[in-house]
């Protein structure tokens, strides 16, 4: 059995902070910040590894290539660089190259990033989530069953990119002029459906099998009446950073019935996208209670607690008993287990 004793850490760089009014800035909001990556590091070299840090831009596979011999895991939180499918690249890289690697395969990667795919998978599967409707142009005709209110957002993007304060539409006027700006914005198919107003969870999972973290809940009640209630760009980047303390409880109070209803319905998800080693879930319920599946974070958000303590999975394995560097370290044995790596 191989000792792991290296680790490539390969992440992509964010240059400037997301702008709510700015879609522009938003096309880098998956990566991550200097000080996000510079804590990471430091935390891996913490456990004793040997870290190698590679940037998944146009010279990464090069890089890899080269330290192939050296590298006995790679611990991947990389967006890609460009394009619809960009998260499966630097997967796809790694299996081409042999290299043994933290998180979904590629085609699980794909299917996650796509939610309009995630969505068609989970329809098939029998796990509840709002009924969608994809948009190549704005001018296309509204589904019959679609009702108002209706929010629309990027079918490709995560961290809450061009899910704004305004994405909420009211009529089909509204609705024509959101999908014309993102999809001059961003270059992708636009996606559509119901905006449910009931409560939200999110959800951590990690191992094989996987055990679910303690449920992080919003309080929207809380929120600036002047936003939504609903997790935007403004909420997640701006109001949580500034210091909210009471605006997520976890873990969420719930009674027995909607936590078997909930982990139910995020054990089907790994399974019906073959997930592996971690994963964080976004579930949103209607007005009645019902929960449905909003999308899949892969690989979900994980700031150091030295840059923010409101990143949503740190947050979660920190109620479960695990600091910072006992979570990568738990993210790292699922993924060592799988390939026969002594840790």
């Amino acid at each position: 059995m191989k000792r792991l004793k290296s680790v490539a850490y390969v992440y992509n760089v964010r240059h400037f902070y997301p702008d709510p009014k700015d879609f522009r800035n938003q096309l880098q909001g998956d990566f991550d910040d200097p000080p996000t990556i510079k804590w990471q590091i430091e935390h891996l070299r913490n456990l004793g590894f040997k870290v190698y840090p590679i940037e998944a831009d146009e010279k990464a596979y090069f890089k890899l290539y080269k330290l192939r011999k050296k590298i006995d895991l790679v611990f991947n939180i990389a967006e890609g660089k460009h394009g619809q499918d960009r998260e499966l690249q630097i997967p796809t890289i790694l299996e081409i190259l042999k290299i043994p690697y933290v998180g979904c395969s590629p085609l699980t990667q794909g299917l996650i990033l796509d939610k309009a795919k995630a969505k068609e998978i989970f329809i098939a599967n029998g796990i509840p989530t709002a009924p969608f409707q994809i948009f190549k142009s704005a001018n296309e005709k509204l589904k019959k069953n679609l009702k108002f209110p209706l929010i629309v957002k990027p079918v490709a993007e995560g961290s809450s990119m061009g899910i704004t304060n305004d994405s909420v539409v009211k009529n089909s006027v509204e609705l024509k002029e959101k999908i014309a700006k993102l999809s001059a914005s961003f270059g992708e198919y636009i996606m559509v459906e119901p905006f449910l107003s009931g409560r939200e969870f999110s959800v951590a999972m990690i191992g094989n099998p996987p055990k679910i973290l303690p449920i992080v809940e919003p309080d929207h009640n809380l929120l600036p009446k002047n936003y939504l209630p609903f997790d935007s760009l403004e909420v997640k980047w701006f109001f949580e950073e500034q210091g909210h303390s009471d605006y997520l409880t976890c873990p969420a109070k719930i009674d027995g019935k909607m936590d078997k209803k909930l982990k139910e319905i995020c054990f089907a998800v790994w399974k019906a996208l073959n997930i592996r080693d971690w994963c964080r879930l976004d579930i949103r319920c209607d007005e009645k209670g019902n929960p449905y599946v909003l999308e899949v974070n892969s690989p979900p958000g994980i700031i150091p607690p030295e840059v923010s303590t409101t990143s949503y999975f740190p947050l979660t394995a920190r109620k479960a008993g695990m600091d910072y560097e006992q979570m990568l370290s738990a993210i790292i044995e699922a993924a060592a287990k799988r390939y026969d790596i002594k840790i």
